[in-house]
């Protein structure tokens, strides 16, 4: 249990770092290797618990940037997608497959975060259908995987330019998703007593980790720890298909 405890503690502190960086990764990074030690549920639940505590810590830091007017379209999409997902995570989530299925959405994330680059025009930006779009399956993927962030990124990279706004208003989306679906769970009564342990060692990880990625947040490229991650995560993701 030691030696379980202790890679656990590397994964979430890696996570937590590519995150205090770049604004996301925890989830993406987490999700590739937590489940070769729980269920995809667990897995999933465990991570959202963490993610709360992650987005806390940069919201904490970066709040003067939060525009609540540009969250509200895209925060009701994501929250209807979480409500589809938590039915679907009770339905399915312990499936052996799903680890499976986790690995080839983890390495699609990174070709759909390769191949991103053409920007819609700003016309379209004007219009709801992109973040009802980008809100709705961030929010459904987060609830099942906890690996939605990269729909609301992408979404948040093309409206804001400041990468204060950038990130604070990022974290106030993963923040809110999180606690619903967490929410949801627990009146479901899905978590047991035995995550308290990896809960309370997880959150005094991730604090360190967030912190130490926001030290390098002004110093370091977002696009060089943002391709690492990448990286990371495609090898993740292989894992899971090949040995789960």
């Amino acid at each position: 249990m030691l030696t379980e405890l202790l890679i656990i503690i590397i994964i979430i502190l890696i996570g937590s770092f590519i995150q205090g960086v770049s604004g996301f990764g925890f989830g993406l990074f987490a999700m590739g290797f937590i489940p070769l030690f729980f269920s995809v549920k667990e897995s999933a639940l465990f991570v959202m618990a963490l993610s709360l505590v992650v987005s806390a810590s940069i919201i904490f830091r970066n709040y003067k940037h939060i525009l609540v007017k540009s969250l509200l379209i895209i925060l009701s999409a994501s929250l209807t997608g979480r409500i589809i997902a938590f039915f679907i995570l009770n339905a399915y989530g312990e499936m052996d497959f799903m680890k499976k299925v986790l690995g080839l959405f983890l390495i699609s994330i990174v070709f759909y975060l390769l191949l991103s680059n053409k920007e819609p025009s700003a016309a379209m930006l004007k219009t709801h259908i992109i973040p009802i779009i980008f809100g709705f399956f961030g929010g459904f993927i987060g609830g099942i995987f906890a690996v939605g962030g990269p729909f609301f990124v992408f979404y948040f990279l093309l409206i804001f330019n400041n990468k204060y706004r950038y990130s604070a208003n990022l974290q106030v989306v993963f923040f809110v998703n999180n606690t619903f679906s967490l929410l949801l769970h627990g009146l479901n009564g899905d978590f047991n007593s035995s995550f308290l342990l990896y809960f309370i060692v997880g959150v005094v990880t991730v604090i360190i980790g967030t912190t130490l990625g926001l030290k390098m947040f002004d110093r370091l490229p977002r696009e060089t720890i943002k391709k690492v991650a990448m990286i990371i995560v495609s090898l993740a993701g292989l894992n899971l298909i090949i040995f789960s």
